[in-house]
C-alpha cells in the first residue's frame, strides 16, 4: 500500500491563503505523477498537511477556517477514490493539531475517512511528563493514552476542548 505524503511546511511568515495555494500546487503534481505511475488510488493512504498558516504568521487563522480552507482544498485536488487522509501535524501544538482535525470531521460529508498520524503532536506532552525520569514513566504514559484518545475522538469529529481538562 502506498503511503503519500507531499507536506508544505508551516515553517515561515505565510497566510493561510498562501499555503492554500502552495499545497494545492503540490498535491495537483503529486496526483498527476501517481496517474503517470498507474498508482492504484484505491490502495494509498494520503498523508498530507492542512491549509494553515505559517507559525510566523500575523494572521494566524482561526479553527474554522482552517477546515473549511483545508476541506475546499482536498474536494478540488484529491480524488475521491482515495480511501483514506492522514494528516500530519506539521509542527502544531497538540491542542491545535486535535481542534484541526476534529472541526475537519465534524464539517463531515467528506468522500474519504480522515484521521491523523501526528507524530510531534502525539509525543509532545508524554515526553515532557516523563522527562527522561524512571519514576516519570507511568504519567508519560498517560499523557500518551489521553493525546491518541483526544485525536481518535477528533478523528470522529467528536473531541470538544473541554475532554482536554479530564485526566487521562
Amino acid at each position: 500500500m502506498p503511503i503519500v505524503e507531499p507536506e508544505v511546511l508551516m515553517d515561515g511568515d505565510h497566510d493561510i491563503d498562501r499555503c492554500y495555494e502552495v499545497t494545492s500546487r503540490v498535491l495537483n503534481k503529486t496526483f498527476q505523477e501517481l496517474r503517470v505511475q498507474r498508482v492504484a488510488l484505491e490502495g494509498m493512504i494520503l498523508k498530507p498537511n492542512m491549509a494553515i498558516s505559517g507559525k510566523k504568521s500575523a494572521k494566524q487563522a482561526s479553527v474554522q477556517e482552517v477546515a473549511e480552507k483545508t476541506i475546499r482544498l482536498l474536494k478540488a485536488c484529491v480524488p475521491a477514490a482515495v480511501p483514506g487522509i492522514a494528516f500530519l501535524s506539521g509542527g502544531q501544538s497538540d491542542e491545535e493539531a486535535t481542534a484541526h482535525l476534529n472541526a475537519i470531521n465534524a464539517t463531515g460529508n467528506l468522500p474519504w475517512k480522515v484521521t491523523f498520524s501526528y507524530g510531534r503532536a502525539l509525543q509532545a506532552a508524554p515526553q515532557k511528563a516523563w522527562s527522561g525520569k524512571s519514576e516519570n514513566v507511568a504519567a508519560g504514559q498517560r499523557a500518551f493514552s489521553h493525546r491518541a484518545h483526544m485525536n481518535g475522538l477528533a478523528s470522529i469529529g467528536r473531541w470538544t476542548a473541554d475532554l482536554e481538562k479530564k485526566a487521562a
